[in-house]
């Protein structure tokens, strides 16, 4: 699996580097807040090598790669998307702020 191609993949398919409000990753699931879900294509993400399921729950896009290529593929993401990594708490708290009206 080529992670680079699999983290640009992923980008485009949420609408680009501007789309993104912050990443982070669990053991198993790349977790993205995104800025307007209209602009992700659910069905291109779930068809990227590597990929074993995509959900929205909680404001996050959730996506599957299972324990071990999760961390590759996030690596590779944050350098592509140009962000800094995120802590599972300040995704929780941009997740709410996008549901609520007040992204970033």
């Amino acid at each position: 699996m080529d992670y680079r191609k699999t983290a640009q993949q992923i980008c485009d398919n949420i609408g680009g580097r501007k789309n993104i409000i912050s990443a982070e990753h669990c053991a198993t699931r790349l977790r993205l807040v995104i800025g307007d879900n209209d602009k992700c294509s659910k069905e291109a993400i779930e068809a990227i090598d590597g990929v074993k399921g995509v959900f929205f729950a909680s404001g996050q896009l959730q996506i599957i790669f299972g324990t071990g290529t999760v961390n590759k593929v996030y690596d590779e993401f944050i350098q592509i998307a140009g962000i800094s990594a995120s802590s599972r708490e300040e995704v929780r708290q941009a997740a709410q702020r996008r549901a609520f009206g007040g992204v970033q």
